[in-house]
């Protein structure tokens, strides 16, 4: 733990980058890897025999199961994205099919579908990461009934540009922080702009997310080795922002 501060490291998703986990025993190695350099909790994507990515509840007991054996403490989120699996009704077959259940899943919630499926697993005792991608998202989440109920929200603006990233994130956090929502947030971008976010993040107290699945640069635009090396320049920051 960073002086209180959460920080969360994904590690894969459709990115490509010589270090980004496919196997299950990959995941797992390189899950301990970002859990020993700081990362409280990881998240993470499962994948099939020819390297795509899947919601199988196979292949993800899979990997639940080489994480849980090296890391049995360690907080494991999985992806529900529409982006491996695109219609509603399937991915709540294939999820509700599920016999070994991660801690966490992040469900984002401009997905068409999303409140069933966040309902039918939180009746199966998994947590709810509410992952908001855009400004409509955080108002959909606000008309969905569920916050009371999901574990963190996930502030992760889209946009390339770190200005403009910083400016969604912040329109986000204006709509929860209006409608009285206090859920713990995590605040992550993709590409550069990741640190952009990140940076704003914790200057507020929020929590963070990083690894390859956001971002393959460090902050001074090194390329990183790894998922671990990328939760150290987090945990680094963090430490930086936290200092008296």
């Amino acid at each position: 733990m960073h002086n209180g501060v959460f920080l969360q490291a994904a590690l894969n998703g459709d990115r490509i980058h010589a270090a980004a986990p496919r196997t299950a025993n990959a995941i797992a190695e390189a899950a301990r890897r970002a859990v020993d350099a700081g990362a409280q909790s990881v998240h993470v994507h499962a994948f099939d025999d020819a390297g795509r990515e899947i919601l199988d509840g196979a292949a993800c007991a899979r990997v639940l199961r080489s994480i849980r054996a090296l890391l049995p403490e360690a907080p494991i989120s999985l992806t529900t994205s529409a982006t491996i699996v695109a219609d509603p009704g399937e991915r709540l077959r294939i999820v509700g099919a599920w016999e070994e259940m991660p801690d966490l899943v992040s469900a984002n919630q401009g997905e068409r579908g999303i409140v069933e499926l966040c309902e039918l697993l939180l009746s199966r005792g998994v947590g709810i990461e509410a992952g908001l991608l855009s400004i409509d998202d955080a108002r959909a989440f606000l008309m969905s009934g569920l916050a009371s109920r999901c574990r963190r929200v996930l502030i992760e603006p889209l946009d390339a540009d770190p200005e403009i990233a910083i400016e969604h994130a912040s329109k986000m956090e204006d709509i929860l922080v209006s409608a009285g929502i206090t859920l713990e947030q995590v605040h992550h971008g993709y590409g550069i702009a990741c640190w952009a976010v990140n940076r704003r993040a914790v200057g507020r107290g929020h929590g963070i997310r990083t690894g390859l699945e956001d971002v393959t640069l460090l902050p001074d635009g090194q390329e990183a080795r790894d998922n671990a090396d990328l939760v150290a320049a987090a945990a680094r920051l963090i430490r930086a922002h936290m200092r008296p």
